[in-house]
C-alpha cells in the first residue's frame, strides 16, 4: 500500500492532458521510486495499461513520462500504479522551468574557442620569444592577430557587456578593469603589430585572461545550475482541473477558471485544488500541507485548504477564493521573498572583488602616469599600464570560489549530499543553529507497532480496507504479516474499519486509548511510535557536538512532537506549527544573530527552508522542498548532515587560503609591472601559475 503524497501534479493546464503526436501527454510524479527495479515496475505496469501507447521513467526527477490514447482518463493510469504499490500524481510540467541551459552551452563554446586560439597563439609566440628574425616576428604577430582577435570579440563578449552595463548604472565592477585589460591588451598588440616598434606584443596574455576567467564563469554557473525556483515547484504542486458542479451535469475546468462560489466534487483521495469549505462532513489529511500526522474532522462548512487531501467519502466543496489566492499560492510568495533574501547574501569573492576594481583602476592608473611623465612616451605609458591590468588580472580570484566549491561539493555527493547552491559551502560554514522539521525528516512517516500472532493478521486485514493513514501506517509496519481471512468488512468515517474473523465482530479505529484493536475476547492498543530516520539520534548528537544548536519545528501536536524529541534530547521545540510560523520562526531566530541550518522535508518547511541561512531536504523530500532547499541528502542516514557542515567549514577554510594565494600573486606581481619588467612571458606565466596554484589547493585532499 502506498503512501499519501500531497504533491499534485497534471499536464499542462487546460481542459485535459497535453496533446502529443502519438496521443496525450501525461507527466506524473513519482516521488516513491529510488532504482532500476523501480524503473522496470512502472513501465511494466503501464505497458500493461489499455490506452497507454509509451511510457518513459526518469528517475533523477523522480517522474514518469505517459502517452496514453485520448479517451484514456488520467485517474486509470494513477490508480494502476497505485495498485501496483507506486504513488502516482499527475504534475503540472508547463509550470516548471523549461530544459535544457542554453547559457552554460554557450559559455562553453566561448571556453573552448579562448582555449583554442590561446594555444595557438601561444605556439606562434614561441619562435617570437626564441629571438626570431624581424621578419619572421613580423609575420607571426599578423598570423596571431588573425586568429586572437576574432576570438576575443566571441569569447570576451560577457566581460565587455557587464562592463557596459555597470558603467552605464554609474558603478564599477570586478568586469570592468578585465574588459579594459582585454581592450588594450589587443589594441596595444595590434598596434605593435602594425607598426613594429616593440618586439612582443599581447594577444596571448589577452587569451590566456579571457580563457582562466571563463573558466572560473563556468564553473560558478554550473553550480548555480542545478537550482530552479522553489516558488514555480510550489505552483506545480497544484491540481490543474477541477470537477465544477452545474446544475445536474459535471464537468471537468481548469482551475484558472474556477470561482468563487463554484461547487466542486472531489472523490476520495482527491487533493483541494483551491481553498474552499465542506458542504458536508468530512476527513481530512493535512499533512502535506500542515505537518498534521492524524487526519482532521472537519464539519459542514468547514475551512479546506488547497492540497489538502479527501479521506474516507465523496466531498462537494464549495470554492471560496480563485486559485491564484489559495494556500498554495500563498506558500509560493513566501518562497520568492526569501528567495529574493537568500540571493543577496554575498559569497567571500563577490565580497573581495568589490575592492578589486577600484583598487587595479588606480594602480593602472599611476602606472599610465608615472611612466609617461618619466618617458614622455605615451605608448610606454599604456603599455606599463596594460601589463598591470593583465597580470593583476583576477583569475586566481576567480577560481578561488569556484574550484574549492566544485571539488568539495563532488566530495559531498560522493558521500550522499547534493549541493546546488554556489554559496551554499560557504554558508553551511557558518551557521551555528540546526532547525529539524520532524515527519518526514527526523522521522520516515511510518509508524511501528508491537503486535504478532494472530492479532497481527486481524489488524493488518482491518487495515488495509481502508485508505486513512493511521490504517495504511498499520498495514506498513506489520508488512511481515498474513492477513487474517475476514468477511463482511466495512468502514466508517471518523471510527474505523468494522469486520468478522471466524464469524466474531472485530475493530480496528478510534477508542478511548487512541488506536485501538477490538477482538473477540480483548482490546488492544495500538501505540503508533514513529520510526526514526537511520542516523537521527547520532546526527543530533554530532552536531551538539559541534558547538550548534538543535531546535526542532512540527505542525504534529504537541504530544507527537514532545514524544521524539525527548527520544532525541532536542530540549527546544516548537509544535502545531503552521507554514507561515515555520518561516517566522527562522526569521525570529535569524534577528537575533542566529544563523539557522533548516532541514525539513514538505510543502509545510518549503517557506522556512527558503528563509533559513542555510537548508537541506531529504531525497525523499516534495519536490518543493528539495528546490527550496540548498542541498538534497541523497542517501537515507541523517548522518550525512553532520559529514556536511564538517565539509563546509574545511572549504571555507581552504576558500581563504586560495584568496592569501591570489593576495600574495598580486604583492609579488603588481611591483614587476608597475617597475615595466612584466614582459608578455612574464604575465601569461604569472596568470597560469597562479591559476593552477589555486586549483590544485582547492581539490587536494
Amino acid at each position: 500500500m502506498t503512501a499519501a503524497c500531497p504533491a499534485c501534479a497534471v499536464a499542462p493546464v487546460g481542459d485535459g492532458p497535453a496533446p502529443d503526436a502519438e496521443g496525450e501527454v501525461l507527466h506524473l510524479s513519482l516521488p516513491d521510486i529510488h532504482c532500476a527495479s523501480c524503473i522496470r515496475g512502472v513501465e511494466r505496469t503501464l505497458a500493461a495499461l489499455p490506452g497507454v501507447r509509451a511510457a518513459r521513467v526518469n528517475l533523477g526527477r523522480r517522474r514518469v513520462r505517459v502517452v496514453t490514447a485520448p479517451e484514456l482518463d488520467p485517474g486509470d493510469v494513477c490508480d494502476a500504479l497505485s495498485g501496483a504499490g507506486y504513488t502516482a500524481l499527475e504534475l503540472d510540467e508547463a509550470a516548471l522551468a523549461p530544459s535544457g541551459d542554453p547559457a552554460a552551452r554557450l559559455l562553453l563554446a566561448r571556453i573552448a574557442v579562448a582555449g583554442f586560439a590561446m594555444m595557438n597563439v601561444m605556439g606562434l609566440s614561441i619562435a617570437v620569444w626564441a629571438g626570431a628574425e624581424e621578419a619572421t616576428r613580423a609575420l607571426f604577430h599578423w598570423i596571431a592577430a588573425a586568429i586572437a582577435l576574432p576570438a576575443l570579440a566571441f569569447s570576451a563578449v560577457p566581460f565587455f557587456a557587464s562592463a557596459r552595463d555597470a558603467l552605464r548604472a554609474g558603478r564599477l565592477n570586478m568586469d570592468v578593469p578585465i574588459a579594459l585589460a582585454i581592450a588594450l591588451a589587443g589594441a596595444t598588440s595590434l598596434y605593435e603589430t602594425i607598426t613594429h616598434e616593440g618586439t612582443h606584443a599581447w594577444f596571448e596574455a589577452a587569451l590566456s585572461l579571457t580563457f582562466f576567467l571563463l573558466a572560473g564563469r563556468y564553473l560558478d554557473l554550473r553550480a548555480r545550475a542545478a537550482a530552479r525556483s522553489a516558488a514555480a515547484e510550489l505552483t506545480a504542486l497544484e491540481v490543474p482541473r477541477a470537477t465544477r458542479i452545474e446544475g445536474t451535469a459535471r464537468r471537468v475546468v481548469a482551475i484558472a477558471d474556477v470561482r468563487a462560489g463554484d461547487r466542486l466534487a472531489l472523490a476520495p483521495a482527491d487533493r483541494a485544488p483551491v481553498d474552499g469549505t465542506a458542504e458536508s462532513a468530512a476527513l481530512i489529511d493535512r499533512s502535506a500541507v500542515t505537518g498534521e500526522a492524524d487526519p482532521v474532522a472537519v464539519d459542514a462548512g468547514g475551512a479546506i485548504c488547497a492540497g489538502e487531501i479527501v479521506l474516507g467519502s465523496p466531498l462537494t466543496l464549495r470554492a471560496t477564493a480563485r486559485a491564484e489566492d489559495s494556500t498554495l499560492r500563498r506558500l509560493a510568495r513566501l518562497v520568492e521573498i526569501a528567495e529574493t533574501g537568500r540571493h543577496r547574501h554575498q559569497g567571500i569573492a563577490d565580497r573581495a572583488a568589490r575592492m578589486y576594481a577600484p583598487l587595479v583602476h588606480l594602480l593602472a592608473g599611476l602606472a599610465f602616469a608615472g611612466w609617461w611623465f618619466g618617458t614622455g612616451s605615451v605608448g610606454t605609458g599604456i603599455a606599463v599600464a596594460t601589463a598591470v591590468l593583465i597580470i593583476t588580472c583576477p583569475c586566481a580570484l576567480g577560481l578561488a570560489v569556484p574550484t574549492v566549491t566544485a571539488s568539495m561539493t563532488g566530495r559531498l555527493f560522493r558521500g550522499g549530499i547534493l549541493l546546488k547552491s554556489d554559496t551554499a559551502l560557504e554558508r553551511l560554514a557558518e551557521i551555528d543553529t540546526v532547525v529539524f522539521d520532524k515527519t518526514g525528516t527526523l522521522t520516515e512517516g511510518r509508524m511501528q507497532v508491537a503486535l504478532d500472532g494472530a492479532a497481527a493478521g486481524v489488524a493488518r486485514a482491518l487495515a488495509q480496507a481502508s485508505g486513512h493513514p493511521v490504517a495504511r501506517a498499520v498495514d506498513a509496519a506489520l508488512a511481515g504479516h498474513v492477513p487474517a481471512p475476514l468477511t463482511d468488512l466495512r468502514e466508517v468515517t471518523g471510527e474505523g474499519v468494522h469486520g468478522l474473523w471466524d464469524g466474531a465482530p472485530v475493530f480496528l479505529g478510534r477508542g478511548s486509548a487512541g488506536t485501538e484493536l477490538h477482538l473477540p475476547d480483548r482490546v488492544v492498543p495500538l501505540p503508533l511510535e514513529e520510526v526514526l530516520r537511520p542516523g537521527a539520534e547520532e546526527v543530533v548528537a554530532d552536531l551538539r557536538a559541534q558547538g550548534l544548536d538543535i531546535h526542532m519545528l512540527t505542525g504534529d501536536t504537541a504530544a507527537r512532537g514532545g514524544a521524539l524529541a525527548g527520544r532525541l534530547g532536542i530540549t527546544e521545540v516548537a509544535s502545531a506549527v503552521s507554514p507561515e510560523g515555520k518561516a517566522r520562526a527562522i526569521a525570529a531566530l535569524a534577528d537575533g544573530g542566529r544563523r539557522v541550518l533548516m532541514v525539513g522535508d514538505g510543502i509545510n518547511d518549503a517557506a522556512a527552508l527558503a528563509a533559513a541561512h542555510a537548508s537541506l531536504a531529504p531525497a525523499s523530500a516534495l519536490d518543493a522542498a528539495r528546490v527550496a532547499a540548498d542541498g538534497v541528502l541523497l542517501g537515507g542516514d541523517l548522518r550525512a548532515i553532520a559529514r556536511t557542515t564538517r565539509t563546509a567549514r574545511g572549504a571555507l577554510a581552504r576558500i581563504r587560503q586560495n584568496l592569501w594565494i591570489a593576495s600574495l600573486y598580486n604583492a609579488i606581481a603588481i611591483p614587476i609591472a608597475l617597475a615595466g619588467l612584466a614582459t608578455p612571458l612574464a604575465a601569461a606565466i604569472a596568470m597560469s601559475t597562479s591559476s593552477v596554484t589555486v586549483v590544485l589547493n582547492a581539490v587536494r585532499r
